[in-house]
C-alpha cells in the first residue's frame, strides 16, 4: 500500500463519528445537545453510560487500529515508526474534523489519542490511563482528567523512550491540541461552572489537583534522574 494511501485510510476511519451515530440511533442529534460535543463524554451525558463507555472503546479502537496495522502494509520504504505516527495524527484529524460531516466539528480527539498512543507506547499510556481515572473518579470532571492526563504523557514518554523519540514530540504536539480543544472547559473551571459526573456543586477541583501536581512533580524527578 502507499503511504498516501495509508495514511487517508487512517483518516477516514477516524472520520467515523461513532457520537453522532449512536445519537442518530437515539433520535437526537448530539451537535444539540448537552455540550454539542461529539465526544463519550457527552453520549453518557444524553444518552446513558452504557451507549457512552461504547463510543469511547470505538473511538479508542479508531485510533489504535489504523496506527497498528496500515504501516505492515506500507511499501515505499517508509520507517515503521514515522508512518505509525502519520496514522495516527490522520486517524486524530478525523476524529476532530470528520469527512463524514462534510469536515464540520467532531470530538476533542482525547480518546482516539488514547488509541494512538495505546498502540504507539502502551505501557506509559496505559498509566496514563490510570491517571486519568484517579483525577475523574476524585473529582468528577472528565476536562481536567483529559489535561492531567494529556500534560502527564509527554513526560512518562520521555522517561521511557527518550526525548529524542519522535513519539515523544507527537505526545507533546498532542498535548498542546488537547489543551487548545479543551480551552473553553478550562475557562469554565477556573470559574467552577464546569459539568461533573456523579458529584453535585461546583467546587473547584482541590483534591484531583493537587494529585496531578503531585504526580506531576514526582515524574519530573524521574526525567531530571533519568536525563541527568
Amino acid at each position: 500500500m502507499h503511504p498516501a494511501l495509508a495514511v487517508a485510510l487512517a483518516y477516514v476511519v477516524g472520520s467515523i463519528p461513532a457520537a453522532y451515530i449512536a445519537g442518530r440511533m437515539g433520535g437526537v442529534d448530539l451537535r444539540k445537545h448537552g455540550s454539542g460535543n461529539l465526544g463519550a463524554t457527552n453520549v453518557i451525558r444524553v444518552l446513558g453510560t452504557k451507549i457512552g463507555l461504547a463510543v469511547f472503546a470505538f473511538d479508542v479502537a479508531k485510533g489504535a487500529l489504523p496506527t497498528l496495522l496500515l504501516p505492515r502494509v506500507v511499501t515505499g520504504g517508509w520507517p515503521p515508526e514515522l508512518m505509525a505516527i502519520a496514522c495516527g495524527i490522520a486517524a486524530i484529524v478525523g476524529h476532530t474534523r470528520p469527512v463524514f460531516l462534510r469536515f464540520g466539528r467532531g470530538g476533542k480527539g482525547v480518546a482516539t489519542a488514547a488509541g494512538v498512543f495505546l498502540a504507539l507506547a502502551p505501557v506509559p499510556t496505559l498509566l496514563v490511563l490510570v491517571v486519568f481515572a484517579v483525577v475523574l473518579l476524585s473529582s468528577g470532571y472528565v476536562s481536567l482528567g483529559s489535561l492531567v492526563s494529556a500534560t502527564m504523557l509527554p513526560i512518562l514518554i520521555a522517561v521511557t523512550l527518550g526525548l529524542r523519540s519522535p513519539v515523544f514530540a507527537l505526545s507533546a504536539l498532542v498535548a498542546i491540541f488537547v489543551f487548545w480543544t479543551h480551552r473553553a472547559n478550562i475557562a469554565r473551571l477556573r470559574r467552577g461552572e464546569e459539568h461533573r459526573f456523579g458529584k453535585p456543586g461546583t467546587s473547584p477541583p482541590r483534591v484531583a489537583a493537587a494529585l496531578a501536581i503531585g504526580a506531576i512533580i514526582i515524574l519530573a524527578v524521574l526525567v531530571a534522574a533519568r536525563f541527568a
